[in-house]
């Protein structure tokens, strides 16, 4: 494997933001969920869950609820505001005010064609969904307290409005108000204390399932108004409720950190009335449940605890196996640490700020596990805020260490760096051209800056001590409209790729400056990409954790690859549940491939044969107790490393020193569990300040 001086380095302080609500797209089968800083996140769950996109959030934009119409996204929040998203330029499409306070519920029927929210001023608005926007049609028979929840008939007749101390039934049609169905407080209940219907369910037979602030799901008849049965499954809220497409099974989200199913079934064998009786009692989180969606196959969660999770229902998916296993999201599945091998930095990205900070040094030597003296400290240079109320989506920051670039969803900014005397000098004149940088990148040389831009093309500019000057544009033949969200160069300046969310890679020629090749598409997306400093040869990591090498002098797939696909991977690295995010050369071996994914970091060594199906894929403890003979006949290409979690980066320095971001796992929790126990929670426009929950 290789002996490295190892840069440890746990002072990257992120920590993902709580998730608040989500919506699954069953057609698609695309989840998406946004976080508590306003970030929106896709997932693809039928390509391994990969984390495809992400459209950074904005200060003070506080996203309540998401809804899928079709292929449109649309979200509403404590602003006012209601968003459509442009999933392709990754930002929002325009934004319409509701004119009713806060919302704190969106909702669409089953037609597509009409957009509810349920305000703070007790209306329901309604929005005609039109091609390119949305229009207000209409309000419902205005009530006395706030509109928390809304859930719409599948036949689009009737509206189900959950608010305080009670559920409102409306006619969609007349917009007047039918039915209200009083929640009760529960026992031993203050009288003064209401009661928050936090989430509703509409269902096709008529029934409605509420669930609220006392802790109770309740099972209504729509039709007359009656409560049918009370089920109390937590002494704290019960926060949100998703249903299966088929309307057999049930899951609410408590405050306690647990999901609860239900399933529309016959509660003795005997009876063969069905009723929707209690089953399961999952719990995956340690706080608040905010958001759940039920699809087909599993209970997918988010909250407090800032992790998505996916539990499959093991009554739907066939038992050990790689579907059933659950997994839990915890970190971005893309690089928030760039490295600048030449000057030793690390640029850490925030939501909203930069760090760039030096690595330590130390001059001692030991044996493989030692702790080495430090001679000088890791130092934290420079913190830059970002400018405006955008978050920041990409960042980069040159080998040389002296130029520093990060994008918005509105603009791409430029600073020339010195870091030996510490100052920073933003570049003020930019070419119009450089407005949109989806992914950032510099060339080896830190001689120009690539930034991609619309419908999966890239931007060159050029730097020198002067200016900032436009090259050209590089563009796909494809005519893809999707976003590019992996960028690299290779060492030599000449070649630059792409890949973007239609799983296409794209390989330009920069002396030419033109398209050179575009890698045969595969199946799955890619997570990583890089190009080999010797041999030019492109190495892409998919999310189903294929690999692939590519010639992009002979334009096909190398000798190595091809007999790693004919052989195939070994079944633990397949069975893998994070997709590697970042791959790296060494110069010093030329046959070491170097990658890692969030809980281990490989090197994978050319010169040695692929593991079989049956041989220790894990044995590099197995190894260390081996003579030396015994040793080399063991040995096969995947180096695997495990002593580190919630790996963010791992990367080579110009001294071969290897860097190491990883964040310590009590770390994590700790951050976790104080935002918990101290949270400022938003409700009227009043601020609660919530002890131990």
């Amino acid at each position: 494997m290789g002996e490295f001086k190892v840069h440890r380095v746990r002072f990257f302080d992120y920590m993902p933001s709580a998730i608040r609500a989500m919506a699954f797209n069953s057609h698609t089968e695309r989840l998406a969920l946004v976080r508590a800083d306003g970030a929106l996140e896709i997932f693809n769950f039928a390509d391994h869950y990969f984390q495809e996109k992400v459209i950074p959030g904005q200060d003070g934009r506080a996203v309540e609820a998401l809804c899928w119409v079709g292929q449109r996204l649309f979200s509403a929040g404590l602003n006012g505001e209601i968003t459509e998203y442009d999933l392709e330029n990754l930002r929002p499409r325009y934004t319409v005010e509701a004119y009713g306070g806060p919302i704190w519920t969106i909702g669409s029927n089953k037609q597509g064609t009409l957009l509810m929210v349920g305000c703070e001023d007790g209306t329901v608005k309604m929005f005609e969904i039109l091609k390119e926007r949305i229009q207000f049609q209409r309000n419902l028979e205005r009530q006395k307290g706030r509109i928390v929840s809304l859930s719409w008939h599948p036949s689009g007749t009737l509206i189900a409005a959950g608010m305080m101390d009670m559920i409102r039934i409306f006619n969609a049609e007349t917009g007047h108000a039918t039915h209200r169905m009083l929640v009760e407080r529960g026992v031993g209940a203050s009288k003064s204390r209401e009661v928050v219907v936090w989430s509703v369910a509409f269902l096709s037979d008529y029934t409605i399932i509420s669930g609220d602030s006392a802790g109770k799901v309740q099972i209504w008849d729509g039709l007359t108004g009656t409560l049918v049965r009370t089920h109390l499954v937590t002494k704290w809220d019960v926060l949100c409720l998703s249903v299966s497409q088929d309307e057999s099974s049930l899951i609410a989200g408590t405050s306690e950190g647990t999901v609860v199913q239900f399933q529309f079934i016959s509660s003795t064998v005997d009876q063969q009335e069905e009723e929707w009786v209690r089953t399961r009692t999952f719990k995956n989180h340690s706080h608040d449940v905010r958001a759940l969606a039920h699809t087909e196959t599993a209970v997918v969660s988010g909250g407090m605890d800032t992790q998505l999770v996916v539990r499959p229902l093991l009554d739907k998916v066939e038992k050990n196996t790689q579907e059933s296993a659950m997994r839990k999201i915890a970190l971005p599945h893309r690089s928030l640490v760039c490295c600048a091998k030449k000057a030793g930095l690390l640029l850490f990205q925030f939501p909203d700020h930069l760090e760039v900070w030096r690595v330590g040094e130390s001059d001692g030597h030991g044996k493989p596990g030692d702790s080495l003296p430090v001679k000088r400290k890791p130092e934290k240079l420079i913190q830059l805020k970002g400018k405006g109320g955008d978050h920041i989506y990409s960042s980069a920051l040159s080998p040389c260490g002296e130029w520093l670039a990060y994008s918005t969803v509105s603009s791409v900014r430029l600073y020339r760096l010195q870091y030996n005397n510490i100052s920073i000098t933003k570049v003020s004149k930019l070419p119009k051209d450089l407005c949109l940088g989806h992914q950032l990148c510099f060339s080896s040389d830190s001689t120009k800056l690539f930034a991609s831009s619309r419908h999966s093309s890239v931007i060159v500019v050029a730097l020198n001590q002067l200016e900032c000057k436009y090259l050209h544009t590089l563009k796909p033949k494809s005519g893809s409209r999707q976003p590019v969200h992996l960028l690299c160069t290779s060492e030599d300046g000449k070649w630059l790729a792409t890949a973007n969310t239609d799983c296409e890679i794209h390989v330009y020629d920069l002396h030419k400056r033109k398209l050179h090749c575009t890698v045969p598409i595969y199946s799955s997306c890619p997570t990583a990409i890089a190009i080999h400093p010797t041999t030019s040869h492109l190495v892409v990591v998919h999310a189903d954790q294929q690999i692939f090498e590519y010639s992009l002098v002979q334009k096909e797939y190398t000798e190595w690859s091809r007999k790693l696909q004919k052989q195939g991977l070994h079944s633990l690295w397949l069975e893998r549940d994070t997709p590697v995010t970042h791959v790296t050369f060494s110069l010093k071996n030329p046959a070491h491939i170097i990658l890692h994914d969030m809980f281990m970091f490989c090197i994978i060594d050319q010169s040695l044969p692929l593991p079989e199906s049956k041989t220790l894929l894990y044995n590099q403890m197995t190894l260390r107790s081996l003579p030396e003979q015994e040793r080399i006949r063991h040995s096969h290409a995947f180096k695997i490393c495990k002593n580190f979690k919630h790996v963010m980066c791992v990367s080579l320095l110009e001294d071969h020193s290897l860097v190491v971001a990883a964040e310590p796992v009590l770390h994590y929790l700790s951050e976790v569990s104080k935002r918990a126990q101290t949270t400022l929670s938003q409700f009227a426009g009043q601020y609660i300040h919530v002890m131990g929950l």
